[in-house]
């Protein structure tokens, strides 16, 4: 048996919009999920009978693999359809575990590369921003000027390039919705009304922009300023139509107290975050508006293997 875990992640800046290329800032999370696999007679799942086929992430990675008959046992601590990347996390876990149990390479990139792959086959699109942050931990760019170059990956017309980056201390306040929110639907809507409106094009070069300036703030742990972007960029969302009101009240309830806050993930649902030096007062006022908060910490470890 093989054991893996990864960590979820949060986007600071630049979702939807590093789906065509743009940059984006996301940051590993101390909430982890972990994936056991082993060889087995029949497929199985949390020691039950199972057809793999309806878990769409797994059978991707198993197909891509030429696996069948295992055993599988997953335990998590982020939220499904949080934002938190969760399926990522459990992508690139059980990338890590297959690649040990068969002897294969199991290098950053390969794993990163496998996870991305398995998001955009099941989601009909995708970035490697989720992928690759739960990969590598810490703190990652995506086309920008990191701390260190860490991996390209490509699909399409687009190129993304990875870059590793110092984090620092930073506290974090998530606020759950409670909503479950799919993906691909969100990024698909995205697309067809940035395909067919200007006005939805340039929203998505905006959120580039913002992105570009979060990655400088960041480096120089501005993060008053860091704040306002976030703050701005949930704005930007909400015109694409991937924001809720769910989502709405508990980003406004936290803004009196905190440097700043926005969705994080596709949106739709799921949860948003909130950079702050007061993060008691912003989950009494995220519960108070019917939100689920807690808080995490950034500079963890990215995907680690047991055997």
């Amino acid at each position: 048996m093989v054991t893996a875990s990864a960590p979820g992640k949060l986007i600071l800046l630049g979702e939807h919009a590093v789906v065509y290329g743009k940059p984006a800032v996301a940051v590993a999370i101390d909430k982890r999920f972990a994936c056991s696999l082993d060889h087995s007679e029949e497929d199985m799942l949390n020691g039950r009978p199972a057809d793999l086929s309806r878990h769409p992430y797994i059978y991707h990675m198993l197909k891509k693999h030429g696996m069948s008959n295992v055993a599988v046992d997953t335990v998590s601590d982020i939220p499904a359809g949080s934002g938190l990347g969760s399926s990522a996390a459990l992508s690139v876990s059980f990338s890590a575990a297959i690649r040990t149990l068969k002897g294969m390479s199991a290098e950053p990139k390969e794993i990163a590369e496998d996870s991305f792959d398995t998001e955009y086959g099941v989601q009909g699109r995708a970035s490697p921003v989720d992928a690759s942050a739960s990969t590598h931990g810490k703190g990652i760019v995506v086309n920008g000027k990191g701390k260190e170059e860490l991996w390209t990956i490509s699909r399409n017309d687009n190129t993304w390039n990875i870059s590793g980056i110092d984090v620092p201390d930073m506290t974090i306040v998530v606020g759950y919705t409670g909503l479950h929110a799919a993906t691909g639907p969100l990024v698909e809507k995205v697309r067809k009304f940035r395909d067919t409106n200007k006005f939805a094009f340039d929203i998505v070069e905006e959120i580039g922009t913002l992105a570009e300036e979060g990655m400088e703030r960041l480096r120089k742990k501005d993060l008053v300023r860091l704040g306002e972007l976030m703050t701005q960029d949930h704005k930007l969302l909400s015109i694409l139509g991937v924001s809720c009101n769910e989502l709405n009240k508990l980003v406004n309830a936290s803004l009196p107290y905190s440097f700043g806050a926005k969705l994080t993930g596709s949106g739709g649902g799921g949860s948003m975050i909130a950079l702050t030096d007061r993060p008691d007062q912003v989950c009494e006022a995220i519960e108070r508006r019917g939100g689920i908060p807690f808080t995490v910490k950034t500079n963890v470890k990215g995907v680690s293997v047991l055997k």
